[in-house]
């Protein structure tokens, strides 16, 4: 139960109503909603304002107008209160039955409170991560993995069909550049002088890989020339770091329905085939040796190399040769995130989608902005070609899963985050992941101390008697999860569910400082003990949502 598409519901159909006793055919858009302020009501509606231009009639005369249609048709007693308010808007009061009924509602439905009943949405391929395997994941990764992921759950929980993939990019200059790298470190292992490229790769965990090669194979590479050893090395780097990124994904809680190779659309002739339709279009021209998309026609700042004068495509082709074979796969919708350098790189993929003559509405980029890790409140000092990064595993033995998926989603990812180490390690209120999951084994603990008082919850009990202002205030708070499941579905926003725990957690734990759950009469215990369950259902529900777990005891 949703209880804006609710109220939404009530006012549009007492606005259809009086629309046509007024003789206007057709309806008007209802938008309901929340105040910023909570004395203006639980919701808000402009549709006066919006009907009053059409009407030719003053914004508050047709605000009162409607109010007595919009009474009429709640049979119910939904609503407690309608005023108008300002210019023309009328302000929304519900009722506290209305609330208890959400809650019963909340309570029957349990963890899946706010979720659609059938997976039989839209249909949605959502590509994360998918980093260059030319060594770990780092910190800036986690955040696109933590969002991906939660954006995944979500889209899920409200009933798309998601698909998720991780894009391997194993072909290009990057990879042959790690391959020569891990090259140099192998010669070295093995005893022999060897120059680390100027433009390679310089962290140490090359050098642990090829430490173990070097056990595998011996010095069979070492009177291979570079030509001949580079394939090899390539190979060998390429997947022993993609199965690292495996393992830390995998423990970081984050599966990918499909690994997805670069690497695959080349041998398959993909690329080329990519290439000779933009040609066939009139899409295509040379210069200098190199095949140019005319991606400026598009909207693009500028036309783009897709063969280089050397006859090798660059990754720009096989990546649009990806995005076509996305969409052959009809998915309505395709999803990818990327870190905030891909900036300009998205309005050139849309450019050259159109050009192909796909509708690259299907295509939504979201741009996940960069991280900074802080420590003590110095931040920590990161360079990947260096070598000098912290790793995303780093994070997570440091402070923990649960925080370290939390934190990444403590702000908007179209927003820079200074992620606090200190303070994720933290074990007390001031750390928001410790200070919701601490709702939920509280609670748990009251039902505990309820079994050891031989009080049996009730599967039926009586929500009349929640009426203390407090009590409404909570149920309130346990009514908007639907809203905001679905709103952060609907924004592609998995940061609005933590907001919201938080914001629950804050009620609970005031509400629970307050008053007692248990000792109260026995009709008020029953009702408080049915309120908390659903608050706990909630919060693990959320957290499950963002891939954090709910712990029964802390």
């Amino acid at each position: 139960m949703d209880v804006r598409k609710i109220t939404e519901s009530l006012i549009r159909s007492g606005i259809k109503r009086k629309l046509e006793e007024w003789g206007v055919p057709g309806e008007i858009p209802v938008t309901v909603e929340i105040p910023r302020q909570e004395e203006h009501g639980d919701f808000s509606t402009n549709a006066a304002l919006q009907l009053a231009g059409h009407l030719k009639k003053k914004p508050r005369d047709v605000a009162t107008g409607l109010l007595d249609s919009i009474r009429r048709e709640d049979r119910q007693g939904w609503f407690r209160d309608l005023s108008v308010a300002g210019p023309g808007f009328i302000n929304i009061v519900l009722s506290d039955n209305a609330w208890r009924e959400v809650l019963a509602t909340a309570l029957k439905k349990g963890e899946r409170f706010g979720a659609a009943e059938q997976a039989d949405g839209e249909r949605v391929l959502l590509e994360f991560v998918s980093a260059n395997p030319t060594g770990p994941l780092h910190v800036g990764h986690g955040r696109g993995a933590a969002v991906g992921d939660a954006l995944a759950r979500i889209l899920a929980f409200t009933g798309c069909r998601v698909t998720t993939e991780y894009y391997v990019n194993d072909v290009g200059t990057q990879i042959d550049k790690m391959g020569k790298s891990l090259y140099a470190r192998y010669q070295q292992v093995c005893g022999r002088k060897a120059e680390l490229p100027e433009d390679g790769y310089r962290g140490e965990y090359l050098l642990e890989l090829a430490r173990e090669f070097r056990d595998e194979v011996g010095e069979r590479y070492l009177s291979a020339t570079e030509e001949e050893a580079t394939p090899v090395f390539r190979k060998v780097g390429c997947d022993r770091i993609l199965d690292g990124i495996r393992r830390d994904l995998e423990a970081f809680r984050v599966r990918f329905d499909h690994w997805f190779r670069e690497g695959d659309l080349h041998e398959s002739g993909a690329v080329a085939a990519i290439v000779d339709e933009l040609r066939n279009r009139g899409q295509l021209y040379e210069s200098e040796g190199a095949v140019y998309f005319k991606s400026e026609s598009h909207g693009d700042e500028k036309d783009r190399v897709l063969v280089r004068a050397d006859g090798r495509a660059t990754y720009f082709a096989s990546d649009l040769a990806y995005h076509r074979q996305k969409f052959r796969r009809e998915f309505p919708k395709v999803i990818d995130i990327w870190g905030a350098d891909h900036h300009g790189y998205a309005p050139r993929l849309s450019a050259a989608l159109r050009g192909l003559g796909e509708d690259d509405s299907r295509l939504e980029i979201l741009l996940v902005q960069f991280v900074t890790l802080v420590r003590e409140g110095a931040a920590v000092q990161m360079s990947t070609r260096s070598g000098n990064f912290t790793t995303l595993s780093q994070v997570v033995d440091e402070v923990g899963v649960d925080a370290a998926r939390f934190f990444y989603l403590l702000r908007s990812f179209h927003s820079h985050l200074d992620f606090d180490l200190t303070l994720a390690k933290t074990r007390s209120s001031e750390n928001p992941v410790y200070y919701i999951q601490y709702v939920h084994a509280r609670i748990c603990s009251i039902f505990r101390e309820a079994s050891a008082s031989d009080v049996v919850p009730s599967d039926s009990p009586s929500l009349s008697v929640l009426s203390l202002p407090d009590e409404v205030s909570l149920m309130k708070k346990v009514a908007r999860f639907p809203d905001v499941v679905s709103e952060s579905a609907r924004a592609r926003e998995p940061h609005r569910v933590p907001f919201y725990l938080l914001d629950l957690s804050r009620e609970f734990h005031a509400f629970y400082h307050n008053h007692r759950f248990l000792g109260e009469t026995p009709e008020r215990t029953q009702g408080r003990l049915a309120l908390a369950r659903a608050v706990r259902n909630i919060v693990s529900t959320g957290l499950s949502l963002i891939g954090v777990s709910a712990p029964e005891r802390m």
